[in-house]
C-alpha cells in the first residue's frame, strides 16, 4: 500500500474556500479532479477598453442574484486571456480565464479560473487538477470541508500560520473590486 507523501494534504470532496482578494469568505467549492482548470461562477462578462489606459479590460460579476454571497459588485481584471475550455459534456467552450488567490488552510495559492455561468449547477467554484497539483493536495472522496474545519481548530488553539488580522497573507493583485455601474 502506498502511504501518503508527508507534503500532501488532503482535501475533500468539497471545501469552503476563501477568496481574499475578493473579499469572499466560506464559498462552497466543489473539489473535481476530472476538471484541469479551476472554475469560478460568474455572470455580465464583458471586454471593455480601459478609458485612461486604452488597454483592454474584462468586467464580471461574481455569482448570481440567487447566490447568498451575491452583492452586484463588478469585478474589473487588466490580465486575463480567452482560451478554450472543455466543459463535463466534452464540448469545447471559449471562456475567460484569470489568475487569483484561494486561500486552503490558511495559505493562499495564486491558480488559473475559468470564468463560466455556473448558476445550474449547486457549487459556485470547482477546483481542479493544475490547482490540486499545484498545492499539493489530494482528494478523499469520503470527507467535506477539511481544510475549513482544520482552520476552525486552529483558531481555537490560537494563530493561524500564514494568516494575519483573520486574512490570509497574499492577495491576488488581478482585480479591482469596487461598484461600478452594472453591464
Amino acid at each position: 500500500m502506498r502511504h501518503l507523501s508527508p507534503n500532501k494534504r488532503v482535501l475533500g470532496r468539497q471545501e469552503l474556500v476563501d477568496f481574499p482578494a475578493f473579499g469572499l469568505l466560506r464559498v462552497e467549492a466543489k473539489i473535481d479532479t476530472g476538471a484541469f482548470t479551476s472554475a469560478l461562477h460568474c455572470t455580465h462578462q464583458r471586454v471593455e477598453t480601459d478609458a485612461e489606459t486604452g488597454r483592454l479590460i474584462l468586467r464580471v460579476r461574481l455569482f448570481d442574484e440567487r447566490h447568498p454571497q451575491h452583492d452586484g459588485r463588478i469585478l474589473t481584471f487588466p490580465e486575463f486571456e480567452e482560451r478554450e475550455i472543455r466543459n463535463s459534456f466534452g464540448d469545447v467552450q471559449r471562456r475567460y480565464v484569470i489568475r487569483a488567490a484561494v486561500a486552503l488552510f490558511g495559505q493562499a495559492i495564486d491558480a488559473e479560473f475559468s470564468l463560466s455561468d455556473r448558476s445550474d449547477l449547486r457549487f459556485p467554484v470547482l477546483l481542479g487538477r493544475a490547482l490540486l497539483q499545484q498545492g499539493a493536495f489530494v482528494v478523499d472522496v469520503a470527507r467535506r470541508n477539511v481544510s475549513y474545519k482544520f482552520l476552525q481548530r486552529q483558531r481555537k488553539g490560537g494563530r493561524v500560520r500564514g494568516w494575519e488580522g483573520g486574512k490570509p497573507n497574499r492577495r491576488a493583485p488581478a482585480a479591482k473590486v469596487g461598484r461600478q455601474p452594472g453591464p
